[in-house]
């Protein structure tokens, strides 16, 4: 595998002289060898630190961090319209079309080198003997954590979703260091989910609430990840149970509707946020920081976010998610006709990554394929009466409470990481473009288009790989 690099040792570790607690929430840049790293506990946490770096890392706008991966994901349904600028190939779904092109071979790279990192980690520390494992144990479970969650997303993104078939080839599967290995050919979608349920499981049994920062893992997002995956499996027990445990069971104690309308830039400020990025004025993405920098219209940006007509037409007035407003004094029928104030740009703006808003939803949706509608009816109206004071609460039953759930799913958490995109391929749905849209581009059930193709350097440096693996993609 021509990406996967050691890249870690040499360019997101940490001195260990640096591991203060100030230190390992927004680490430097400095060289540490593998030798230094697995012998003490703030060498281990160090390297841990380089990982969550590495997700938050800066780059180019569109190609930049994990959210810019769950950004491009927001932009290619009907809920949002994007203008010519940046992420606008990502809106009209002809990034993936070449294996060359960078959606392909950034999203790929980025993970496979956070996989790599993270096998490294692993491997170094279950061989040391220097420190004992009660201490050791909750920093690879933060690694295999981060281990599945790449995995995760190179299953979304490069292949149909589970429900369609898990023998489907996908991405390799490395599960040590790629020195140790070399490359290695295609998996399966099933090899490659029974593998992240592996890592979670392990994750969630070795965490706890206690972390350094909001920018590191701990059980509750652990959790959180796993009751996405379970989501996405159709394993509604699982997907009830997780999320449950990851916002705590109780909605009440886990929403704060007076946060909504604060910009979404403060991590610290949001009781809503289990996991996010956070930046500093000298340690931040720039000008790469997606959603603020391509969706605030108010500050100087990138301009580039409008909000479908019809999407802002599921909200009512007396919602606190209704943050829509004609900045331009646009014709209806223009897509310069709404914006969105959901978020404040600025260099050190925090980017969320999970809020307890979608665990709860998550719940709802399992209640409900598991035959509890009265349980997914209440969740449902928690989190409804709490963004709005006049909500009622819902009577639908069958398909019109999950389209209930879905539709309220895509209202709390537009632009956050793709919620419209990652329901419509979970459900081999297809999505509609509607409104006032720029692009008119509509996607089938199953349609190629939810799939990136595997990158050609990818292809021309491993020989295990079928030349000709994209046909049909």
């Amino acid at each position: 595998m021509k990406n996967i690099k050691i890249v870690l040792i040499v360019l997101v570790t940490f001195n260990i002289t640096s591991c203060e607690k100030d230190f390992l929430e927004e680490p430097q840049s400095t060289g540490l060898p593998p030798t230094v790293i697995f012998k003490s506990v703030e060498g281990m946490e160090a390297h841990v630190s380089g990982m969550v770096r590495w997700l938050r890392i800066g780059g180019s706008v569109d190609a930049a961090s994990l959210n810019s991966i769950y950004y491009a994901r927001s932009v290619k349904g009907n809920d949002i319209i994007n203008r010519q600028t940046f992420f606008q190939y990502d809106y009209d779904h002809i990034y993936r079309n070449d294996p060359t092109w960078r959606r392909t071979t950034f999203t790929w790279s980025r993970l496979y080198i956070l996989i790599d990192e993270a096998n490294v980690f692993i491997e170094g520390a279950e061989n040391s003997n220097s420190v004992p494992d009660v201490s050791k144990n909750p920093l690879i479970a933060q690694a295999k954590a981060m281990r599945a969650l790449a995995y995760f997303e190179l299953a979304l993104e490069y292949q149909h979703t589970y429900a369609y078939d898990p023998s489907l080839p996908a991405p390799p599967l490395y599960t040590e260091p790629s020195v140790n290995t070399g490359p290695i050919g295609m998996s399966t979608i099933q090899e490659i989910y029974d593998f992240i349920i592996e890592d979670l499981t392990f994750a969630v049994n070795n965490l706890t609430e206690d972390r350094i920062s909001k920018s590191y893992v701990n059980v509750n997002v652990a959790n959180g990840i796993l009751a996405r995956v379970y989501q996405t499996m159709n394993n509604w027990t699982g997907a009830e149970e997780a999320a449950n445990k990851a916002y705590g069971g109780v909605p009440s104690n886990a929403l704060f509707p007076g946060e909504y309308n604060n910009g979404f830039d403060d991590i610290t400020e949001s009781n809503e946020w289990m996991w996010g990025a956070i930046q500093t004025e000298d340690q931040n993405q720039g000008w790469a920081g997606a959603p603020h920098v391509i969706s605030d219209h108010r500050v100087l940006s990138y301009y580039g976010t409008f909000i479908n007509n019809d999407f802002v037409d599921l909200f009512t007035d007396t919602d606190v998610r209704k943050l829509f407003r004609n900045h331009y004094n646009a014709a209806e029928t223009s897509y310069r006709h709404w914006v969105t104030d959901k978020f404040d740009f600025a260099f050190d703006a925090d980017i969320p990554y999970m809020r307890t808003p979608e665990m709860i939803l998550i719940e709802a949706e399992a209640k409900y394929h598991n035959g509890d509608t009265a349980g997914a009816h209440n969740l449902l109206y928690a989190l409804q009466s709490n963004r709005d004071v006049n909500a009622i609460k819902s009577s639908n039953t069958g398909q019109a409470l999950l389209d209930e759930i879905l539709v309220e799913r895509r209202k709390e958490l537009y632009a956050e990481f793709g919620v419209e995109w990652f329901d419509a391929k979970r459900y081999r749905k297809g999505i509609t473009r509607t409104g006032n849209h720029r692009v008119f581009l509509d996607l089938e059930p199953d349609d190629v288009k939810f799939i990136l193709k595997i990158p050609q350097d990818e292809i021309d440096a491993n020989e295990f790989i079928d030349p000709n693996v994209n046909l049909g993609r």
